[in-house]
């Protein structure tokens, strides 16, 4: 679905109050940085850092931020500071969800290597084989698009349509020939899923991962009590007296969730047929324009992740070298895939892996990726595998970049690494 950007309004600086409170959430002690280089040290930021978060929240007006930090393969450290919702000023705490916009691309794609591994898909078969969408344009390229393509961003296809209910979805370049970001090809992907598991997505996710990883705060779709958990977001040129700024999916899901009662069937188990039969009724209660085509009110692979930090950290462990991997997990020779250059780009700084991206760093390699929604949710999360650590940083301010940039650059000693999608 596109994940529209809002028109912004004039720039604030929210009171100190507003901005400044913080939330412990469970965690080790809070510990210093060690000196030394960045290959060496702890990636929990230092009480020094810690200290000074709050004033750069209010200079950039981020309402809130959660951070988890993964060490020798575990989550170690988490902390929410300020507030999950500007406006009542309920705080950040261990239960908070976040939108994690783009950071629901790798776990997705951490669900498509589960089923590679049991032999239920082919990553370079193409995916009209399996399922070909009635969106989709008469173009001889089609049919040549791989799950490989996709999860490295090589489909050729653009990242969102602008009018998905009247324009066919076609690649803009050969392929396999060069990255294209693309949400519309892992959503595309999605539905593939859905036809070899006769699932939603997620219910496959909390089949396949969300479950066996305890994973038990994260969710594609949405329900009344990850309404009541999930962030509000503020754009960062709007006035806390103007209220909060239009919310994308939370308005989508809260107009398909008053169908989905009268149907018997939760939204989460929604496939795209649901989102097609109830599409013309959810339009009628939707306020204009919000909804336009199935894709806007179905479970989204490529945007529509809710977690807590504690939840996506845990996750980033599964990427991490060790010993020994439960049944469930991917295969070792599929991590490493993942975590892998899957297409040479020449004058390209960073590779594409499967799901994530890959750069070279003096301390060796580091997978990555940022997130970004509505222009107003910005996240980022790193990992150094062979070291068995990683960081997860997540906003609710639409300067949350400049936010989660510090933050990084704080606990990791990199710099570059750390940008907005």
């Amino acid at each position: 679905m596109p994940i529209h950007p809002v028109p912004g309004r004039r720039r604030f600086i929210a009171h100190a109050a507003a901005f400044g409170a913080l939330s412990v959430l469970p965690s080790v002690p809070v510990l210093a940085a060690p000196c030394g280089d960045a290959g060496s040290r702890s990636w929990i930021p230092s009480d020094a850092f810690l200290a000074e978060l709050p004033r750069i929240m209010q200079a950039f007006a981020v309402p809130g931020v959660g951070i988890a930090v993964v060490e020798d393969g575990a989550v170690a450290w988490s902390r929410g500071f300020g507030v999950a919702n500007a406006l009542t000023g309920a705080p950040i705490d261990a239960r908070t969800v976040f939108e994690n916009a783009s950071l629901s691309k790798p776990m997705f794609a951490y669900l498509v290597m589960q089923l590679a591994d049991r032999g239920l898909i082919d990553l370079d078969r193409p995916l009209v084989r399996y399922r070909r969408p009635e969106y989709l344009g008469d173009h001889p390229w089609l049919a040549l698009i791989t799950a490989r393509d996709v999860l490295r961003h090589s489909t050729g296809l653009p990242d969102w349509r602008k009018s998905p209910a009247t324009e066919k979805l076609v690649p803009k370049v050969k392929p396999g020939t060069r990255i294209n970001y693309s949400g519309e090809a892992f959503f595309w992907l999605q539905l593939v899923v859905e036809t070899i598991t006769g699932q939603s997505l997620d219910d496959s996710m909390q089949a396949h991962l969300f479950a066996p990883a305890n994973l038990r705060d994260s969710s594609y779709a949405w329900n009344a009590d990850l309404a009541a958990r999930s962030v509000h977001g503020q754009r960062a040129h709007d006035r806390l007296d103007e209220g909060v700024p239009p919310q994308v999916l939370r308005e989508q899901w809260s107009a398909a969730q008053q169908v989905a009662p009268r149907w018997g069937k939760l939204l989460s188990a929604w496939k795209y047929e649901d989102a097609e039969r109830a599409l013309p009724e959810v339009m009628a209660l939707a306020p204009p324009g919000l909804v336009m085509w199935p894709g806007d009110i179905l479970a989204n692979a490529a945007a529509s992740l809710r977690s807590t930090v504690q939840d996506y950290a845990a996750f980033l462990s599964l990427m991490m070298t060790r010993p020994q991997r439960a049944s469930w997990e991917i295969t070792e020779a599929s991590r490493l895939a993942m975590l892998t250059p899957q297409i040479t780009v020449p004058g390209r700084w960073t590779e594409k892996g499967l799901g994530w991206n890959m750069e070279q760093t003096r301390d060796g390699p580091m997978f990555y990726h940022s997130g970004s929604n509505s222009g107003i949710f910005k996240n980022f999360a790193i990992g150094d595998a062979p070291r068995r650590r990683g960081i997860v940083v997540m906003t609710n301010g639409g300067s949350g970049s400049f936010v989660h940039q510090r933050v990084v650059r704080a606990a990791t000693g990199y710099d570059l690494l750390s940008y907005d999608l």
